[in-house]
């Protein structure tokens, strides 16, 4: 009775696991298999336990267990054990084994994948974009803008500045440093002009870092807005193209844009060589957009373009314009455009060169439109009666008509459909070739022609190149219109004979008659004539289009005829043998000829003389059929004061 008794829970465990004992200790392959069994009859006995609250731990040992019977289990496992091939479990075994290798697995793969996806990710940004990347982060932290170079000086053929580069400041802001706009707005307007409103609106521009205030201010204006120290203004050394005669030789000096780029002109036609080569500063910025002191800096020096000079005597120029203008605006004429050339027949350098209206460089804005169009080389007209002496020449060098030879001429003739008659209404009439230039007669020139042919014609045009490009350096030259020959009717070669039908600039007319001046050598019409800092000096072509002395000495003596008793009387100057022709062609409009509205003209020379000069003039699309020719007069006794022309 003193001695406890354990309970019947206490005495199965107890007995069971003496029982495993000695049966694993019999046979170590048999007692394994029968463990699996009995592990699988335990599984469901402790499943069954835990439920019940049962104490039975898997695979363990019972706590009613003693250390004896604990150390021979330890014992009993190290019994030598024989596999024994019971039928399933095998595949169960390899399909549990299956199963941990598949949870295993699919988790090693998913994190291969994103491995490699993370590897190309940083091997395209390190090394494919990189510099891309890096370029634009660079560009975001050191914005930069180009330094205008200091563009080369254009000089007058007398060392005259036509158009120079002076120094100027740029002022540019950071709208997020800007603390007071209104007050910033009202000194900037102030000290460089413009309305404050404007201003205001530039300093407190959102989202932006860099906007320019005003570029190529006056430098003097611009250091006393620096000396107010406004928090967000900036200011840097730049340049600004000055042209010292104003409106004088607008249209052939030309204009520049802010950036220092031609744009019209000669400034556009030698900007290459002007312009030399922009430079570029940085500025470095912090993450928030504020400069980092010091982080101004130069990153490329800037090349001065290189000097001019141009064959332009500003001064005749300035008395060409004065003259063309009050010519073209005078009560008989009450015209507003016109044309005037002044070329050496001997070198084809143009003295002076204009069109109405003019381009004044200084008030671009305040410019009429179309003003910076020198049309005198841009725009191609039908010359009318100055085309004449191209149809004389041409008979005369044929060897068909003298000067005095005479030929019968109608009132009017008929050619295909259409009647050619003068200008002027008149009886039939016997005329020399003299007196039919002389009298800009169109059914005599016409008759003339005839008798040479319209192939020797327009052999001639050709030959004198009145169908081509002069070659002049400006930019936009027209070349004019002709017919092709292969078309040419009846009208067609009596049209052209007398200026109509064809179409020619203020140039190419000069260039012929600086041919007849010139002793039949045609030259290049060209403005530049040197290179100041080198010395270089280009050349260009001549070539000869008359060699028929005979005949060029003839139609001098003619074109003089006309000057002295014809239709151009008022180009005559006292003392000296003016040479010229005139006209007064129609124009051109929808279905034929414009009623009462004309092109006047005058071409011509100084015969037997100091100067080689040759002027053309024209009052352009005007309702009048009074004469050029007093302009011409007007031009041509300036040059002769100018040059002291004398006669020879």
């Amino acid at each position: 009775m003193g001695e406890r008794t354990p309970n019947a829970r206490g005495s199965r465990t107890r007995s069971r696991s003496r029982s495993a004992q000695s049966t694993y200790s019999s046979s170590g392959g048999a007692s394994r298999a029968r463990r699996s069994s009995d592990a699988r009859d335990a599984g469901a006995s402790r499943g069954s336990r835990r439920g019940n609250g049962g104490g039975v731990r898997s695979g363990g040992f019972s706590r009613g267990d003693s250390a004896h019977d604990r150390g021979a289990r330890k014992g009993a496992g190290k019994t030598e054990r024989t596999p024994v091939n019971i039928p399933g479990v095998g595949r169960v075994a390899a399909l549990v084994e299956s199963v941990g290798d598949a949870r295993l697995g699919f988790p090693f793969l998913i994190f291969l994948v994103l491995a490699l996806v993370f590897f190309c990710r940083l091997f395209y940004l390190q090394v494919i974009v990189q510099d891309e990347y890096s370029s634009q982060a660079q560009a975001s932290r050191t914005p930069s803008w180009t330094e205008t170079a200091k563009r080369g000086t254009i000089y007058d053929r007398n060392g005259v500045v036509l158009a120079i580069s002076v120094d100027a400041t740029t002022v540019y802001c950071n709208p997020t440093e800007v603390t007071d706009a209104n007050y910033a707005a009202a000194k900037i307007a102030e000290l460089l002009g413009g309305s404050a409103a404007d201003y205001k609106d530039i300093l407190t521009r959102d989202e932006a870092t860099f906007v320019y205030v005003k570029r190529q201010a006056d430098v003097e204006a611009a250091s006393q807005l620096e000396d107010l120290n406004i928090a967000g203004l900036y200011f840097v050394a730049d340049t600004r193209r000055e042209y010292p005669n104003g409106a004088a030789g607008g249209q052939v000096i030309g204009a520049c844009d802010v950036d220092g780029n031609g744009i019209s002109g000669l400034e556009l036609q030698y900007d290459d060589i002007l312009k030399g080569t922009p430079g570029t500063y940085e500025i470095e910025r912090g993450h928030d957009g504020t400069p980092i002191p010091g982080g101004l800096r130069n990153v490329e020096e800037a090349v001065d373009g290189q000097d001019i000079m141009v064959s332009i005597d500003i001064k005749l120029q300035s008395e060409v314009e004065r003259a063309l203008k009050e010519g073209v605006e005078a009560p008989q004429i009450a015209g507003e455009k016109g044309n005037s050339v002044v070329m050496d027949a001997e070198t084809g350098e143009i003295y002076a060169i204009c069109s109405l209206p003019y381009l004044d460089l200084t008030n671009r804005e305040e410019s009429e439109v179309g003003s910076d169009n020198l049309t005198a080389v841009t725009q191609a007209f039908e010359p009318g009666s100055i085309f004449k002496t191209v149809s004389a020449l041409t008979v005369l060098e044929s060897g068909v008509m003298s000067s005095e030879d005479t030929l019968y001429c109608p009132s009017y003739i008929q050619a295909d459909e259409y009647e050619i008659s003068d200008a002027h209404a008149r009886a039939d009439t016997t005329m020399t070739l003299r007196e039919i230039l002389n009298n800009s007669s169109n059914v005599g020139i016409s008759l003339a022609i005839d008798k040479v042919g319209f192939a020797a014609l327009n052999n001639s045009i050709e030959r004198f190149g009145l169908n081509e490009l002069t070659g002049v350096d400006y930019p936009g030259e027209s070349s004019g219109l002709m017919q092709d020959f292969e078309d040419w009717a009846t009208i067609t070669g009596y049209n052209v004979s007398f200026g109509q039908g064809i179409t020619c600039t203020p140039l190419q007319m000069t260039r012929f008659y600086a041919a007849i001046a010139n002793d039949g050598v045609a030259v290049t019409p060209h403005f530049l004539i040197a290179y100041p800092q080198t010395g270089e000096t280009p050349e260009y072509e001549q070539k000869t289009v008359m060699e028929n002395d005979g005949a060029l000495d003839q139609i001098k003596s003619m074109l003089r005829t006309v000057v002295e008793d014809g239709t151009g009387k008022d180009a005559n100057i006292e003392g000296y043998e003016v040479v010229g022709k005139t006209s007064t062609a129609e124009i051109a409009g929808d279905g034929g000829y414009v009623k009462g509205k004309y092109n006047l003209c005058f071409a011509g020379f100084i015969d037997n003389s100091s100067s080689s000069l040759v002027c053309f003039v024209s009052a352009n699309e005007v309702y009048s059929e009074a004469s050029v020719a007093s302009i011409f007069k007007d031009i041509m006794s300036n040059a002769i004061e100018q040059y002291n022309i004398v006669p020879e």
